[in-house]
C-alpha cells in the first residue's frame, strides 16, 4: 500500500485531481498540503474517505515523518492577478516546493510536476510542441509563473538526469470547469460569474486572442493516465490539453447568449496577453492512445454555468476582469 502526498490538492485542478486518487485500491494515506491561497476547503469538504489527511501549509515549510511514493506537485497559483501581485511566492511555492517535495520523496519513488503552456510565452509557432523552447520576457508582469514552471522543469528532469529520478511532467493548456475561483481572473469562469451578476462580461482587447479551451474532467483523465496509470519510458514534458482553438471573444459570446441580458465590453489589453494557445499533441497521443479532450465548449460552459447557479460562486467574485 502507497502514502501519497499531492500539494495544492484543494484547488481547482487538485482537487479533482484528489477524487481520482481515492478511486486506488492501493491506496494507504493521501496527504494533502495546501495553505489555502488560492485553494478552498470546499472543494473537498464532500469527500468522507479516511485515508484523505489535509494538512494547511505552504508547500516549502511542510514537515512530514513519512517519505512517500507518489507525489503530485501542483501547489501554484494559476490565477494571473494573483501571480503578478504576488510574484516572490509564486515562484517560491513553484520551485522551492519541488526542492522541498524532492526531499520527501521515497527512494524509487515518482514525482509528477503540473507545469503549464506558459512555459511558451508568446508564441512564434501554432500549434506547440514541447520541443519549441518558447518566446518568454523572463522580465514581464507574468514571468513568475512563466519563468518558476520552467525553472521547476528544469529542476525535476535535471534529477532525472543527474539521480535517477522517476519524474512526469504535464505542460496543462487552459483548464476550465466547476471548483473554479470566480475571483481568479480566468476567463471562462469570470465571464459565468460577471453575466451572474448581472454586470458586463469584460473583454481585452478585441478577444481575438484564441485559446485551447478544455474542460477539467478531459484534462484530469489525461492527467491520471499521464501521471499513474499508463507505462512508458519517455522522460520530459508532455503537452496535456484541447487542440481545439477558439477566441476568447467568441467564448464571452456564448456566455452572453445563455445568460439573457448580458453585455459585452472590451477593456485594454492585458499585459503580454498570448496571441495564440494550441498544443500540438502527437506525443501525447503516443504515450496515452486514445485520449483527447471529448467535452465541446459548449456543453462544459453550460456544466460549469449549473455548477456556480448551484454553488453561490458569485458571492466570492471580487473581480471583472478575466486574462
Amino acid at each position: 500500500m502507497k502514502k501519497l502526498l499531492l500539494a495544492g490538492g484543494a484547488g481547482f485542478i487538485g482537487s479533482h485531481l484528489v477524487d481520482r486518487l481515492l478511486k486506488r485500491n492501493d491506496l494507504d494515506v493521501l496527504v494533502v498540503v495546501d495553505s489555502l491561497w488560492t485553494g478552498r476547503a470546499e472543494n473537498i469538504d464532500h469527500i468522507r474517505d479516511q485515508r484523505l489527511v489535509l494538512v494547511r501549509s505552504e508547500v516549502e515549510h511542510f514537515k512530514s515523518d513519512f517519505q512517500f511514493d507518489e507525489i503530485f506537485h501542483l501547489a501554484s497559483p494559476a490565477s494571473p492577478p494573483v501571480y503578478m501581485r504576488e510574484p516572490e511566492r509564486t515562484v517560491s511555492a513553484n520551485l522551492i516546493g519541488a526542492m522541498r517535495l524532492l526531499k520527501l520523496l521515497k527512494k524509487g519513488g515518482r514525482i509528477c510536476f503540473a507545469s503549464s503552456s506558459e512555459v511558451y510565452g508568446n508564441p512564434l509557432v501554432n500549434p506547440l510542441p514541447e520541443t519549441y523552447r518558447g518566446s518568454v520576457d523572463c522580465t514581464g508582469p507574468r514571468s513568475s509563473y512563466d519563468e518558476g514552471k520552467r525553472c521547476t522543469e528544469a529542476l525535476l528532469l535535471e534529477s532525472n538526469r543527474v539521480r535517477g529520478v522517476d519524474v512526469r511532467v504535464a505542460r496543462i493548456f487552459n483548464v476550465y470547469g466547476p471548483r473554479t475561483r470566480a475571483d481568479d481572473g480566468r476567463a471562462v469562469s469570470n465571464f459565468i460569474a460577471n453575466a451572474l451578476a448581472g454586470k458586463p462580461i469584460v473583454v481585452h482587447g478585441d478577444g481575438l486572442q484564441t485559446r485551447s479551451w478544455g474542460y477539467v474532467d478531459d484534462i484530469v483523465d489525461g492527467l491520471e493516465r499521464l501521471f499513474w496509470l499508463e507505462n512508458f519510458n519517455h522522460v520530459g514534458a508532455v503537452n496535456v490539453g484541447n487542440d481545439r482553438e477558439i477566441s476568447v471573444l467568441e467564448i464571452a459570446q456564448y456566455v452572453a447568449g445563455l445568460i439573457p441580458g448580458t453585455t459585452i465590453v472590451h477593456d485594454e489589453p492585458a499585459p503580454q496577453d498570448p496571441t495564440n494557445r494550441r498544443p500540438d499533441l502527437t506525443l501525447c497521443r503516443r504515450i496515452l492512445p486514445g485520449w483527447s479532450c471529448k467535452v465541446p465548449y459548449e456543453e462544459g460552459i453550460v456544466r460549469t454555468l449549473r455548477w456556480f447557479e448551484a454553488n453561490g460562486g458569485i458571492a466570492e467574485m471580487t473581480a471583472t476582469h478575466a486574462i
